[in-house]
């Protein structure tokens, strides 16, 4: 199924699936109290997107489209993760009443 999407689709479910487990099965069992903890445990996070897209990708020389340039996957994976993450990070904090601390 993923060989018939593009490399930018391959790497955008990668990120997506990621923050999905993370967001809606790690993160509510663990139960962070504060954002920054939540923090911490989104530098594993990324490092597994990055793991499962350096596999996919890693030594290929593929380019990935940012729309406005061109650049590798790993900046491809970490600006696509970030964007993806933001809004769910926070309606993540909101809804359970966690402090920024």
């Amino acid at each position: 199924m993923l060989s018939s999407l593009s490399h930018e689709g391959q790497a955008s479910v990668t990120v997506v699936t990621c923050l999905a487990v993370a967001y809606f099965m790690i993160y509510p069992a663990l139960r962070p109290r504060r954002a920054s903890r939540m923090a911490v445990y989104d530098l594993g996070v990324t490092g597994v997107m990055l793991l499962v897209n350096g596999w996919l990708f890693g030594g290929t020389g593929t380019r990935f489209s940012l729309w406005l340039f061109d650049t590798n996957w790993v900046v491809f994976t970490i600006v696509v993760a970030l964007v993806i993450e933001t809004p769910l990070m926070l309606w993540y904090v909101r809804r359970n009443g966690m402090t920024w601390d």
